[in-house]
């Protein structure tokens, strides 16, 4: 599916879902915490809207990254796989790489499949076969790089726009407190109408601070998982190059 669908099907989702929730919760009894969440206001349609695609970018993120690591352990496979490069094994080396599947994965085979590709043409001399090495590496973590890091900007400014709306809505419940006691009758203030404007402003500050703390939580938490998987990545890389290195210089020291 295309992000741009993917997000478009979140956000369409997720404000039929807390319209649904925001009417719902006004059907409850009075001086309960449902009709009091209620009692914040049409902000609060907002922030549970941004608060269901934050959760849905959580999910999405989770599977993702799951499906990325592959379907072993990452040590596991590449101790298989490196023993394959020093022997030549080539074909054996794809075929591990076929089978993990992730990320590291498809980088470590599309620099595999770069030195295979001119191996045995004579006219490229080692320089040239590493440097093709290298370029099919990096033209496959240019590819699956962005595909880590979907949905991490979406997460970020989640909980930016959260914070900012919360405080939108704790600004407009003040407004309307102070309101009821700027509007004094016979010398009494209306209770009824200062409560509505601190509930107002205390739900939806507390609505935009759960919002922006998960989504900050979340970003961080997968840019960190993102940079591991980076790290294991260019460090699976860089041996793998060296171990070819190796065979080539060994392979023209036999020759000589």
């Amino acid at each position: 599916m295309k992000q741009s669908i993917f997000i478009t099907l979140i956000t369409v989702i997720s404000v039929a879902v807390s319209v649904a929730i925001f009417v719902y919760l006004g059907g409850q009894p009075k001086n309960t915490i449902m009709h009091n969440v209620h009692e914040g206001g049409p902000l609060v349609v907002v922030l549970f809207t941004v608060l269901l695609m934050l959760i849905a970018f959580v999910i999405e993120r989770f599977f993702s990254l799951a499906k990325a690591k592959g379907t072993s352990s990452v040590q596991v496979f590449f101790k298989k796989f490196i023993i394959m490069v020093q022997k030549g094994d080539w074909d054996g080396a794809l075929a591990a790489c076929d089978k993990q599947r992730g990320s590291t994965a498809n980088v470590l085979r599309a620099g595999i499949e770069a030195y295979r590709g001119v191996e045995n043409d004579a006219s490229v001399d080692a320089d040239k076969k590493v440097a093709a090495v290298q370029a099919g590496i990096e033209e496959a973590n240019a590819l699956e790089g962005p595909l880590l890091e979907r949905n991490l900007i979406a997460m970020s400014t989640i909980a930016s726009i959260a914070t900012m709306v919360g405080l939108l809505g704790t600004t407009l419940g003040m407004i309307r407190a102070f309101a009821a006691t700027g509007n004094v009758e016979g010398g009494v203030i209306d209770a009824t109408a200062l409560a509505t404007g601190i509930s107002e402003a205390l739900v939806n500050t507390a609505g935009g601070l759960i919002s922006g703390i998960l989504g900050i939580f979340f970003y961080n938490y997968f840019v960190n998982k993102v940079d591991t998987f980076n790290y294991v990545t260019d460090e699976a890389s860089f041996e793998t190059i060296q171990v070819i290195k190796g065979r080539m210089a060994a392979q023209k020291k036999a020759a000589a």
